[in-house]
């Protein structure tokens, strides 16, 4: 494997751990938002799938953004009956998103961005090395 692919592989872990970042970010900012009215849905918690690319170009397995989804598992229910958003029995529904698992999971991202940020400074240094010894 030569620099450049090298560098291929972890700009493309970058890319896709920053679409996750932005993914678990919009979750967390909505975990409590709810509908205006009594028969509208709140904010359904948003998943992000990968899968690996081929890139022609270099032969390297990349990894890449397969789709953008929704959770369908059910809302979380609480007793507000003042709440505007409440149904006949005085239950509000409220997102799917659990700020827990949202922060493991950017945790998660922040690593492996890291790593592949890493990945590259080494494959950097070792350009700059070759480049110096080349004088």
């Amino acid at each position: 494997m030569n620099l450049e692919t090298s560098l291929r592989i972890s700009a493309a872990g970058m890319h896709a751990q920053s679409a996750r970042l932005r993914v678990t970010s919009e979750n967390l900012a909505n975990a409590q938002s709810t509908a205006q009215t009594p028969d509208g849905e709140p904010y359904r918690r948003k998943t992000i799938s990968f899968a690996n690319a081929l890139d022609r170009a270099t032969g390297a397995e990349l990894v890449q953004v397969r789709r953008y989804g929704q959770d369908r598992s059910p809302f979380e229910l609480r007793f507000e009956p003042s709440h505007p958003a409440a149904n006949d029995q005085g239950y509000v529904e409220y997102p799917n998103v659990s700020p827990l698992v949202e922060l493991m999971d950017m945790r998660e991202a922040q690593r492996s961005f890291e790593a592949n940020l890493t990945a590259m400074q080494q494959a950097k240094g070792m350009l700059q090395r070759t480049l110096d010894l080349l004088r």
